[in-house]
């Protein structure tokens, strides 16, 4: 059994090579732009009919021939995609269109439009780029995407596909909470994902690089090259804390996967801590992105996934599964059930409780009753 991944690889163009990149951006991103205004316009601006206005148009245009007609079908694919998904799925917004200094340089190339030669990516109309090779690949690769981050690092993503590693078979369950105070409470302790706080560490050279970035003019949206200086020093400051919590959450969501059949999953959106005060803690955490991780893992994995409603997990006692009456504050840590006198850590006891929704086949605390939960314990105990 085989799946589809990516791998990603720096690169270091030269002057030349960069240019030939942005002249590149420059044609697709036209393209781009000239398929929103024929979704505009009234017309359905289906591949088909793309792909033989681009034909047209480069007949007639020498700039765009002088670029790669691969990138340009891809980046053409990519917006017909798109457009078809914003009418598919709820809540997916419609290509709209892409500025020059605000849109984030991609661009895709097919097999046709790349090699590899001397340990050198070579792209369409001969564009020849060193690679950082950190790894080697398990297949050939069939596609790949060139990308330019904020800090103007270039990177290439490889797609190929890799043997799907099997897991070792286990019955074992884990009931994962989302926090702040701890990003993963669970209900084994040792699989706890702790709060490390990587932005807030580097927060006082953050707060010196952004103060330099205020003291520097901007005039006629023009920027002064030492406040584009005091930029760049924050945003590699902003990158290394984003990469030290993605890798965390890397490490912790194989360990969660790699020991467990059953992973019962808090669905926490932390939208909603956008607006509160815990907004830049919550930033930092990545609840959203560790969460991801977990679940693209367990699935890859082939294990049981189960995703279980918020709402009343913290209410709930996990022993005898009576709820509170009251809802508890943020401030009251421990959880105490009036009903048997149980008393545990507030997350951990939500874990237990998401977990014990997930092995009864429920997605949400409501769907199982008190009487259920204490049966199945029962029976549980007595084999």
């Amino acid at each position: 059994m085989h799946e589809v991944v990516r791998y990603s690889f720096r690169l270091r163009p030269g002057r030349t090579a960069e240019s030939a990149l942005l002249a590149e951006w420059d044609r697709c991103r036209f393209l781009w732009n000239e398929a929103v205004h024929q979704q505009k316009s009234g017309n359905k601006p289906t591949f088909n009919r793309l792909s033989k206005l681009l034909t047209e148009a480069r007949s007639q245009n020498t700039w765009l021939r002088e670029g790669s007609q691969v990138a340009q079908q891809q980046t053409l694919r990519t917006y017909a995609q798109t457009l078809t998904q914003s009418f598919t799925i709820k809540g997916r917004g419609r290509p709209v269109f892409k500025a020059r200094k605000r849109a984030r340089v991609s661009l895709e190339y097919t097999r046709r439009g790349f090699s590899i030669n001397d340990g050198r990516l070579v792209l369409a109309k001969g564009i020849s780029i060193p690679v950082v090779w950190s790894r080697t690949f398990p297949s050939e690769p069939t596609s790949v995407r060139i990308i330019r981050d904020s800090l103007g690092h270039w990177y290439a993503s490889f797609v190929v596909r890799r043997a799907v590693e099997s897991a070792a078979t286990t019955e074992i369950g884990i009931g994962i909470d989302w926090g702040v105070r701890a990003t993963a409470t669970t209900t084994d302790p040792s699989f706890d994902l702790p709060y490390l706080g990587h932005r807030a560490r580097c927060a006082a050279e953050l707060g010196t690089a952004q103060r330099k970035m205020a003291r520097r003019r901007v005039e006629r949206g023009q920027q002064s090259h030492g406040y584009q200086r005091a930029a760049r020093v924050a945003a590699k400051l902003h990158k290394k804390a984003v990469r030290q919590t993605r890798h965390d959450s890397r490490v912790w969501a194989k360990g969660v996967v790699d020991h467990h059949g059953v992973i019962a999953v808090e669905d926490f959106k932390p939208i909603f801590l956008a607006k509160s005060t815990l907004a830049r803690k919550a930033a930092d955490a990545a609840i959203g992105a560790a969460k991801r991780e977990l679940i693209e893992r367990g699935v890859r994995a082939g294990r049981r996934v189960v995703l279980v409603r918020p709402a009343h997990t913290s209410m709930t006692c996990s022993s005898c599964f009576a709820r509170a009456k009251q809802r508890l504050e943020l401030g009251e840590r421990t959880f105490r059930c009036h009903s048997c006198g149980y008393t545990d850590c507030r997350d951990r006891n939500a874990a237990r409780v998401i977990l014990a929704v997930a092995e009864r086949g429920r997605t949400r605390v409501e769907d199982v009753s008190q009487s259920d939960h204490l049966l199945r314990a029962v029976g549980s105990v007595a084999v």
